[in-house]
């Protein structure tokens, strides 16, 4: 199908281009979120005579979305979430828990604005672009950890799944030893203590 756009659309093109698309794209996303116009003379004459009102129209979002950026870029969202030994968490982190976590730290996103193409599912600190407007992409940082202390450790350089499998390692050593010198205080044993 042939349509013109009406914005910028990513990997599509750009405000007034006539691209060709499936029917299912243009029906079921553009034309209803109002990205596009079918490409007829009526619709071509419609966009000549609305051009400039359209351009100024994206322009604005972009600024809007560009001042929004500026606020959201580089920042960090701390997200406490139960874990196992290992660093896996006992479920995932979505761009929905994304979207509450800046809406409690007042920046106003949309789920499908986010950019996380699989779920979070480990400890540690995770960069995820979020795209405000076709020509605004920022990056923030999503920090997971099982408390807010280890956040923090976290945040300063700190790498707790590599600190935990170290604990981890400790401790089953620490036990293999305490196993062994048991066994091994059984076999120096006297046999005539029965």
């Amino acid at each position: 199908m042939q349509i013109i756009l009406l914005e910028r659309v990513e990997n599509l093109g750009g405000l007034g281009d006539e691209v060709s698309v499936k029917n299912g794209f243009a029906r079921n996303f553009l034309l209803p979120k109002g990205k596009a116009l079918i490409a007829n003379a009526q619709n071509r004459a419609r966009f000549e005579a609305e051009r400039e009102a359209i351009e100024k129209r994206n322009a604005e979002a972009r600024d809007s979305a560009s001042s929004a950026g500026n606020n959201l870029d580089g920042e960090t969202f701390i997200l406490i979430r139960q874990s196992g030994a290992t660093g896996q968490l006992y479920g995932s982190v979505s761009a929905r828990d994304i979207v509450e976590i800046a809406g409690d730290a007042g920046h106003q996103i949309k789920r499908e604005q986010v950019r996380l193409n699989a779920p979070i599912k480990t400890l540690g600190l995770h960069e995820v672009g979020v795209r405000l407007h076709a020509e605004v992409r920022v990056e923030i940082t999503v920090n997971v950890a099982r408390s807010t202390e280890e956040a923090e450790r976290q945040a300063a350089g700190e790498n707790i799944i590599e600190t935990l499998q170290a604990e981890n390692h400790a401790a089953v050593t620490e036990q293999a030893s305490e196993m062994a010198e048991a066994a091994a205080e059984l076999d120096t044993a006297p046999e005539g203590d029965e």
